[in-house]
């Protein structure tokens, strides 16, 4: 069974975490008629669902319009969840250090769904520079980390489908067209996006090991693309690939 694959067993558990998902920033409300369109569950079975959530206070019920959005609740779960992170607390320090060093914002980054989140970040001491918010999610297929975990985890390639959205003038939008990035990325041991997740923006990315090998997380740094020059990328390419293997020397 791939890591992706739901449980036997938890098909509510399953609808209500999906319900939670539909929240995004351009749709932080929304309407039970909403909710249950766009889950494809009925109103019956969406209102149930809802309720059980909100007794959480993991979503919260506007009385005056009646929409719903996440709730506080589901706030603290987060912060507590920071908090708790293992990966954050090993790399924050590494994040520290590369931002001091090169001036340019370095993020750690995980993915969820088909894109990767932002788990924690440094802003560099540029002021032209690159600053997303910690919990920012960006499409996988036009990021440094996205394409370097693609290219390194085994079930990777399960969160793509064929044609992806475009994003800037440089972005990948098909299967085909990334797939065979992946070998160079292996071979030097980090990813570079110029002009893919937005134009003038470029990012380099290596991936993080666990203990056992496995791929937990991605480091990236990203600046302007006129500032992050070819042989620029380079450098820093290098300079990400030895810090990850100061988080585990063996790998």
């Amino acid at each position: 069974m791939s890591p992706t694959e739901p449980p036997q067993g938890a098909q509510a558990a399953l609808r209500a975490v999906r319900l939670l998902k539909l929240f995004s920033n351009e749709r932080p409300e929304m309407s039970l008629a909403e909710l249950s369109r766009s889950s494809g569950l009925n109103k019956t079975t969406t209102h149930r669902l809802l309720r059980a959530l909100q007794s959480e206070a993991l979503v919260d019920r506007n009385p005056a319009t009646s929409t719903y959005s996440l709730g506080a609740g589901l706030m603290a779960l987060g912060v507590q969840a920071l908090a708790s992170s293992d990966l954050r607390r090993r790399v924050r320090p590494l994040l520290r250090s590369l931002a001091k060093e090169t001036g340019e914002t370095a993020t750690l980054e995980v993915p969820f769904e088909d894109s990767m989140l932002i788990l924690d970040e440094v802003a560099g001491t540029h002021v032209l520079g690159s600053a997303g918010n910690i919990g920012t999610r960006w499409p996988i297929h036009a990021t440094s980390t996205g394409k370097v975990w693609l290219a390194f985890d085994e079930f990777g390639l399960d969160r793509l489908g064929q044609q992806f959205k475009p994003l800037a003038r440089n972005t990948v939008t098909t299967r085909a067209a990334i797939e065979p990035q992946f070998v160079e990325i292996r071979r030097r041991g980090y990813a570079v996006t110029v002009d893919e997740l937005e134009d003038g923006f470029t990012a380099i990315a290596t991936i993080i090991r666990g203990v056992l090998g496995d791929v937990q997380g991605a480091l990236s740094i990203g600046g302007p693309t006129q500032r992050l020059t070819s042989s620029r990328r380079g450098e820093l390419g290098l300079l990400l690939c030895r810090a990850a293997q100061r988080l585990n020397p063996e790998f």
